[in-house]
């Protein structure tokens, strides 16, 4: 029997491009692979050689060299860029639609840029990509398919991908050649998730603060930002850590910063 399943299923990465589009207003994004897949990986390596340490110091040389920075700066900075690319197109797929792609290392492509921006990511098309029953992807027969068996679940496979899989050995590798707080790197990943959030928040279903407190609590990070009214009363990111832009040749102190400026 023939089971038709639409264009959402038949395109796995559909909401989250699609959600892209709307909040970017453009396919073509600075830090993301046009599409999200990479057809041609030419030219692209897979995450694995950043997590176990291999060509982090490619990275952050190129960081040193194009803002100046000390060493332990140019790793948060460096780091601040990575995993916000990293994480967005998984906030936005479980935001969207609870259609969440899978970010183990292996299945991540980057490509490290002489020029800006500084990293771009993308994903294989093997790429496994979990959902709930009620997904119609759920009955679609492709092996890059995971079901999942409710809410709380999707979250734990999102947290084990991105952070227990990818992001923690790779901080354990960058503490392994610079000198920086993991506490200071970690603030970085949960305000690229906030910011992820509200940024896309016309284009989401739900309230943002609820969707953001989510996604930070299944990562452990609920208590390094907290959401604050900004001057026209919307939500605004304010960090508890510093991504140390501040100490650049020709400081940056970002905006929701914990570093108060006069």
């Amino acid at each position: 029997m023939t089971v038709l399943i639409g264009d959402r299923a038949a395109a796995p990465l559909a909401p989250v491009t699609a959600t892209l589009r709307a909040t970017f207003g453009t396919d073509e994004l600075p830090g993301l692979a046009t599409g999200l897949l990479v057809t041609d990986e030419t030219g692209w390596i897979p995450a694995t050689e950043l997590v176990d340490g291999t060509r982090l110091p490619e990275l952050l040389d190129a960081t040193r060299q194009r803002w100046g920075a000390q060493p332990h700066a140019a790793a948060a900075l460096a780091w601040k860029a990575y995993t916000y690319w990293l994480a967005l197109p998984v906030v936005l797929g479980w935001a969207s639609a609870r259609r969440v792609p899978l970010l183990h290392p292996s299945d991540v492509l980057v490509q490290l840029e002489e020029h800006r921006p500084l990293v771009k990511l993308g994903l294989r098309r093997s790429t496994t990509i979990a959902v709930l029953p009620s997904d119609p992807l759920a009955l679609s027969g492709l092996p890059e398919v995971r079901i999942v068996l409710g809410e709380a679940e999707l979250l734990d496979v999102l947290r084990a991908s991105l952070l227990d899989a990818h992001l923690t050995p790779m901080l354990d590798s960058l503490h392994a050649q610079v000198r920086v707080g993991a506490r200071t790197l970690l603030g970085s990943v949960a305000s690229g998730v906030a910011h992820g959030v509200l940024r896309a928040a016309d284009s989401l279903p739900g309230g943002s603060a609820e969707t953001i407190g989510a996604l930070l609590d299944a990562l452990g990070v609920a208590d390094l930002v907290d959401l604050v009214p900004g001057p026209s009363g919307e939500l605004t990111v304010q960090r508890k850590t510093c991504c140390l832009a501040f100490t650049l040749p020709q400081p940056k102190v970002c905006a929701g910063c914990c570093i108060r400026t006069p």
